[in-house]
């Protein structure tokens, strides 16, 4: 085999690990790594845990430095290099020098651009005030930092991973959080009922959510910067993180003639190859194939990155026998104070968009055996296909045991198994780790009714509302938190008590969690009742502060 040429714009995850598996193929080729940042390797998903002080030492976010890279990879990393050309037909590279401007050129054989995304920061008035600050980077990080050892108050934009992440950290540092989102939930990738819990810790904790308002302009006097949204709200901070999206690094692609998708991303096929022969594109600035929906996405996380830069390496030198990169589902997951919540597959949101026929389920379950002790409750949503069951998506929110049913799931996804799948799936059981029937196992109950026309399904009691509603909780339960216009018949009392109920309209079934409004209504089914069951149940249905 020839020795090659590879030269990669870009380490962090894509980057670094297209050169990582280059070098476990070949001893004799060359590998240049260029970055323009004087890091190229760190751990960005790690940059909000510093600034909050969980992840004590920052050089545990320094995963590799360009020495340590030359000497366990034999790489040549050139830091502190922007790339500003590429020249397909000679196959080079065009250079210059961040720190003197001195220009250079650098031939390749094949190419890999890992640029990643850059924090949007959109023309705003005010918004170049040097205490409005995004976070890509170690460099951002030690801004923040700085500026919030002498920041009281610091506003939040964008309510998003990052966003809640931020949000957590600076409130555990000790700040006055204001978190301000355009769209009227936090966590948009989320569909909206699977929030409210995250909103209800956020106010809890002391966090001001400013929801279904966004940013108008930014006025700033001194080291206080005053946040003017659509709504004539005003938010004064010493400090305002950016958290409102990424846009694609993709304008060397495009001045080099390769092509790009519609919203600016890099366009691949599986082994990650551009437009052009010789040149891959890997991470937050390529699309991936939806493997779920058809078409493409683009995925933002670190996961994906790192898998795509091993098809790149595998498909330099093993050509088509590598394993073809099959696309992203977009697994992730957030930790907001105790709570986790997170998504895999598609959304309902997403669903909608793209016409795509869907059933949907909400269950909740505890983390493990609910008799042993600190089993959290896990809600859960499911989507399918109501043409063959398969599992399209699903969210999950709770304190504990949300990313193992989220893996699970993403494997069914990728599996493309069906929600009968779903209900005979065996996990690992013994009372501290799980129950023997899995909150999973139950959504696939509940799905599996729904086809078989055994549950009658309403999603939220909005849908309910003026109509006869039955609240089958016990009375303490209704007290602390009442569903206005139900009639409270506990679900022991259904049977003697069916006498109070009108046959003659249908029967909306509540509990607090979802599943004896289910039985209730089963009962009452079967003695000849239209009767149907609020899904999620009166806890989760409730109505967000402030509503």
């Amino acid at each position: 085999m020839n020795p090659k040429h590879i030269v990669i714009i870009g380490g962090v995850a894509g980057g670094a690990s297209a050169a990582a598996r280059a070098r476990r193929h070949s001893e004799s080729a060359r590998i240049t790594v260029i970055e323009r940042g004087p890091d190229v390797s760190f751990a960005n998903c790690g940059l909000p845990y510093h600034i909050g002080g969980e992840i004590k030492d920052r050089e545990e976010l320094a995963l590799q430095t360009p020495e340590s890279l030359r000497k366990l990879l034999n790489l040549e990393v050139l830091t502190l290099t922007e790339a500003t050309a590429i020249d397909p037909s000679a196959k080079t590279v065009a250079l210059r020098s961040v720190a003197d401007g001195a220009e250079s050129s650098i031939p390749y054989d094949q190419l890999i651009l890992s640029p990643g995304a850059s924090p949007l920061r959109p023309p705003l008035p005010g918004i170049d005030h040097p205490r409005i600050l995004t976070l890509r980077n170690l460099q951002d990080m030690d801004r923040i930092i700085e500026l919030a050892a002498t920041s009281d108050r610091v506003a939040v934009v964008g309510a998003g991973f990052i966003g809640l992440e931020m949000a957590e950290q600076l409130l555990e540092i000790g700040k006055q959080v204001s978190l301000v989102e355009l769209q009227p939930q936090v966590l948009p990738q989320l569909d909206p009922e699977m929030t409210r819990p995250l909103e209800r810790k956020l106010r809890e904790k002391g966090v001001e959510l400013v929801l279904g308002d966004g940013i108008d302009g930014f006025e700033g006097e001194g080291d206080v910067v005053t946040a003017k949204l659509n709504s004539g709200r005003r938010i004064e901070a010493e400090l305002v993180i950016l958290s409102i999206g990424v846009r694609p690094d993709s304008q060397l692609a495009k001045d080099a003639g390769i092509a790009l998708g519609p919203r600016g991303h890099i366009t691949v096929d599986a082994f990650q190859r551009t437009s052009i022969p010789d040149i891959y594109a890997v991470g937050d600035a390529c699309e991936s194939a939806d493997p779920i929906l058809g078409g493409h996405v683009a995925i933002a996380l670190g996961g994906p990155a790192n898998r795509q830069g091993r098809t790149v390496a595998d498909h330099i030198f093993l050509g088509d026998k590598a394993l073809p990169y099959p696309g992203s589902i977009g697994t992730a997951i957030v930790r907001v104070f105790d709570l986790a919540a997170g998504v895999t597959g598609a959304s309902e949101n997403r669903l909608k968009m793209t016409k795509t026929p869907y059933e949907t389920v909400t269950v909740n379950g505890p983390s493990h055996a609910s008799y042993f002790p600190g089993a959290e409750t896990i809600t859960l949503k499911l989507l399918w296909s109501p043409e063959d069951g398969r599992v399209l998506g699903a969210e999950a929110v709770g304190v504990d045991g949300v990313d193992k049913r989220l893996d699970v799931l993403a494997t069914a996804i990728r599996g493309r198994m069906t929600i009968d799948d779903l209900v005979h799936l065996e996990f690992a059981y013994a009372p501290p780790f799980g129950s023997a029937k899995d909150v999973i196992n139950t959504a696939g109950f509940a799905a599996t009714n729904m086809r078989d026309g055994m549950l009658i399904p309403v999603q939220t009691l909005g849908e309910a509302e003026g109509q006869q509603i039955v609240d089958v909780r016990p009375p303490a339960a209704v007290e602390k938190l009442p569903v206005p216009g139900a009639t409270n018949i506990p679900l022991p009392t259904v049977r003697d008590r069916l006498g109070e109920i009108d046959k003659s309209r249908p029967v909306y079934t509540v509990c607090q969690m979802g599943k004896t409004s289910y039985f209730a209504a089963r009962i009452l089914a079967n003695h000849g009742y239209d009767a149907r069951s609020i899904l999620g149940g009166a806890w989760h249905q409730a109505p967000r502060d402030g509503d």
